[in-house]
């Protein structure tokens, strides 16, 4: 891709403080776009920005009331379009059967299923106007069983069904929704999740060892997906799910 793939074009992205979410929004920001980078954590989207003039930090709860409105307002205000939203923010939490409560699974669908329908709703009015585009970002495990933490899987299947629903919905107005499965990727989610480090070393290690490629993501190449799919010149390709992820989920 050039850098003018993007020229003049406004990304949302969420998430954007590590991992995927701080590659995606340096890939489009190099390619030309304009970029809101929002997390909770605003040292972290401030490090993200480093470097890239048109990355614009946003923290934000996108839990809390009204916080969807607000991140799409604040891109649209100051830059007067929104083309693509990139619905990266997500938890994940190791949560077997017997330890599951309805305060936990309703923490991790609040984060990945509602927050994401929330934005995408406040920015149907935007995408409309440029027949924008919207990329939701699930898992291999939106579609392959993983025991252990099986409402996490479900919040990615969820997605996964908006993403397909919202397809059809929205292709009379010119709008693309597609969703990127990454698999086992290099950031911070394990340790965001609570658990030791040993437990997280002993988690890549069984992940790297079912992988058929023989390693885990990177960041920079799921990325690169993410602007494929919502580069403006993939004018055919809706309501799919790409699944990136080293050949996990053929095992």
């Amino acid at each position: 891709m050039t850098v003018q793939d993007f020229a003049g074009r406004v990304a949302i992205v969420t998430g954007a403080g590590s991992g995927i979410g701080r590659a995606a929004a340096r890939a489009f920001a190099r390619a030309g776009a304009h970029v809101l980078g929002v997390g909770r954590r605003k040292d972290a989207l401030a490090e993200t920005a480093v470097g890239h003039s048109a990355i614009v930090a946003h923290p934000a709860d996108l839990r809390a009331p009204g916080a969807p409105h607000q991140v799409v307002e604040a891109a649209a205000a100051r830059w007067g379009r929104v083309d693509v939203l990139v619905n990266n923010a997500g938890a994940t939490r190791v949560m077997p059967l017997a330890d599951t409560t309805a305060e936990a699974v309703t923490g991790l669908f609040d984060l990945n299923v509602i927050a994401p329908s929330l934005l995408a709703g406040a920015a149907l009015p935007h995408l409309r106007r440029v027949q924008g585009s919207i990329i939701n970002i699930s898992s291999t495990y939106g579609h392959r069983p993983l025991p252990g933490a099986a409402h996490y899987a479900a919040s990615k299947a969820a997605l996964e069904q908006l993403t397909r629903s919202w397809a059809v919905e929205l292709a009379p107005d010119g709008i693309r929704v597609n969703a990127l499965a990454p698999g086992p990727t290099e950031s911070q989610a394990l340790a965001a999740a609570g658990l030791p480090a040993t437990v997280i070393e002993q988690i890549k290690q069984d992940e790297t060892a079912r992988i058929p490629l023989g390693r885990r993501g990177e960041p920079d190449e799921v990325a690169a997906w993410i602007l494929h799919l919502a580069d403006p010149a993939t004018t055919w390709l809706t309501g799919q799910v790409l699944t990136i992820d080293g050949g996990l989920e053929l095992t």
